[in-house]
């Protein structure tokens, strides 16, 4: 296999933000890819309304679904919004080498603190990410505030 286009990778985090959306949840999916083979290590959505657990970010969800590797430091993290600060210091623990961020018009912030432990970041800011987490803040601003630690 070889390694896709941002656009794939990201096209499949807006799948799994979408399904989460879809199933009544916050709309925000993570894949995780390895550098070299362009294998899609894991995949998954936010899943605090589905599972009741409030660390289950779309980021963490492509973790989990990846499971146990020696490392991650060969690994990209595609992830439809900008990664919160639960997300970034996962990333940063588990070395991820690079993040492709699909919306940082809704959220934004921690791109800088990713760059400056020498995350490579891309900013990639599709169209489709950002609707879709705005329409749910606007269906749902509640639920947006507590998927980010509350009011």
């Amino acid at each position: 296999m070889t390694y896709q286009s941002h656009e794939v990778y990201m096209r499949r985090a807006y799948e799994q933000a979408l399904k989460g959306y879809n199933e009544g949840g916050c709309p925000i999916g993570g894949v995780i890819v390895d550098n070299e083979t362009g294998e899609i290590l894991g995949e998954g959505h936010n899943a605090l309304v589905q599972e009741g657990n409030p660390i289950i970010h779309g980021e963490m969800a492509a973790m989990r679904a990846a499971g146990r590797m020696k490392s991650r430091r060969n690994t990209t993290m595609y992830t439809t919004l900008s990664p919160c600060m639960m997300c970034t210091g996962t990333i940063l623990q588990f070395k991820i080498q690079r993040v492709v961020v699909g919306d940082t018009t809704n959220s934004s912030g921690n791109e800088v603190l990713l760059r400056e432990r020498g995350v490579e970041v891309i900013e990639v800011n599709d169209p489709d990410c950002i609707a879709l987490c705005r329409k749910f803040i606007d269906e749902k601003p509640d639920l947006w505030l507590e998927d980010w630690g509350g009011a």
